[in-house]
């Protein structure tokens, strides 16, 4: 890539835009960029932070585009209506989607490490680059979600780490079909499930990802990544597990409390090292696990690992307690899709108390694909006192089919569901239902206002 090259981000505010932005700015490329929440007056920290690192902010209206040596970076979902799409376009300046810079910069690094599958990415990255951080080894890391250990009052939006050291570690997205962009030297797949596409394409993409990498970190105990791992060179993988002990990896004792979980991770030489980590529950060990097998392909040293990982506090919007009031505690979640959902429900059932949960699906095209699974999950992880409500999903606008919306999803549960269709009725209806014991989790993903609402739930609740 050509330092002289300006980049111009369009949606330089979402999850997946503002770490990438981040991480090209830090490597000395002059960058700008424009967002519909900063047109719209929303999320303004966020903006704020960005132009304090000397990025250009432009309302999206194609006027930030007057260069036709600007690349314009966009969402892979981004319409050629759009007005910075249509002024590229115009001056001829070059056009990348979001995966595809990333892919450049990934595939150009060292040690490129790439953390896939259905669940647990973020968390996954997140401790890998703290482990890599820890031990010296100075990594950049983009992830879609910010990492609590490297937030600093400088660096409030951490979701992107710049390090000069040879490893890139990246969270890969099978859900637009870009990780086959990706030629990563170690590749970690948490597991495979049904989301955004067929089962037939995940097993393809996932595959094809894997096969190009030198060593392949996979989970025994989900049987897609299982079958994965038997397809492949045995000098060309590493396993973890929380229950087979054929596993390179294998976590033994694990032993729950509310506010992390400890284990004893042993390796197959005999190796046996204790961990205690600061985030709950037990997908949390088996993100743990991934982490820890990636670092031990990367040449880290387990014990040097393990200590470092009982240092991570987690990434934002994964069971991240907001605050207690009145008895009340207040849990903003990313879960969006049923593994997530169920993983989510488990541990939270882990210790006793009523849950009202607030649910706001990603899209009308998720819950028409995965309608049959969320009613199943729901139905079997809630608790018979628990409470679910939903608001309609989340909608950014163009064409959809909206042939499945949250009131089927509600009715499929029975009686303890309810769709209200307006997100306020929602908050509305947990604030005057919630009484003390009880635990109020907002879930959800592609919507930066939930944790906003979050807090004014627990900002209106009885002191």
């Amino acid at each position: 890539m050509e330092h002289d090259t300006p980049y111009f981000f369009c949606g330089i505010g979402g999850s997946g835009m503002l770490p990438l932005a981040l991480i090209v700015h830090a490597r000395g490329f002059a960058v700008a960029g424009s967002d519909r929440s900063l047109d719209q007056g929303r999320l303004a920290p966020k903006f704020e932070y960005l132009q304090g690192l000397g990025i250009r902010l432009f309302p999206q209206d194609g006027s930030g585009l007057t260069d036709p040596a600007q690349v314009l970076v966009t969402s892979a979902a981004v319409e050629d209506s759009v007005p910075d799409v249509v002024a590229a376009r115009a001056l001829g300046a070059p056009h990348l989607t979001r995966p595809q810079l990333l892919a450049r910069l990934f595939n150009e690094a060292e040690l490129p490490i790439g953390i896939a599958g259905t669940s647990g990415k973020s968390t996954t990255t997140g401790m890998l680059g703290w482990i890599l951080e820890r031990c010296g080894h100075r990594p950049t890391v983009m992830n879609g979600a910010v990492m609590k250990n490297f937030v600093r009052p400088e660096s409030p939006f951490s979701s992107a780490l710049v390090g000069d050291g040879p490893a890139f570690v990246a969270e890969v997205d099978e859900s637009d079909g870009s990780i086959a962009n990706y030629t990563p030297e170690i590749a970690v797949v948490n597991n495979i499930a049904l989301d955004h596409k067929s089962m037939e394409e995940l097993r393809r993409l996932f595959a094809d990802f894997t096969a190009k990498a030198r060593v392949s970190v996979l989970n025994l105990d989900n049987g897609e990544t299982a079958a994965l791992a038997a397809q492949l060179p045995a000098e060309r993988v590493r396993t973890y597990s929380l229950s087979d002990p054929r596993a390179d990896l294998l976590a033994q004792d694990t032993a729950p409390a509310p506010d992390g979980i400890g284990f004893l991770v042993r390796e197959k030489s005999g190796q046996t090292v204790a961990v205690r980590l600061l985030v709950p529950g037990r997908h949390n060990v088996a993100n743990a696990l991934a982490a820890l097998s990636a670092a031990r392909a990367a040449g880290l040293d387990l014990k040097d690992a393990a200590a470092a990982l009982g240092e991570f506090t987690g990434v934002r919007r994964r069971l991240e307690t907001v605050g207690t009031r009145g008895g009340v505690t207040v849990i903003d979640d990313f879960a969006h899709n049923p593994d997530k959902i169920a993983a989510t429900l488990s541990t939270l059932h882990d210790w006793p108390g009523r849950l009202l949960v607030m649910f706001q699906p990603h899209g009308f095209g998720p819950l028409r694909l995965m309608k049959d699974e969320f009613i199943a999950c729901f139905a079997e992880k809630l608790g018979p006192d628990d409470r679910l409500v939903m608001p309609d999903p989340a909608y950014f606008g163009g064409t959809v089919d909206r042939s499945v919306t949250s009131a089927h999803i509600a009715q499929g549960i029975g009686r303890r569901a309810l769709a209200l269709g307006e997100r306020a009725a929602c908050g509305d209806f947990l604030v005057e239902n919630a009484r003390p014991g009880d635990r109020i989790v907002v879930m959800g993903a592609r919507d930066d206002t939930l944790s906003q609402f979050a807090a004014e739930i627990l900002a209106r609740l009885k002191p």
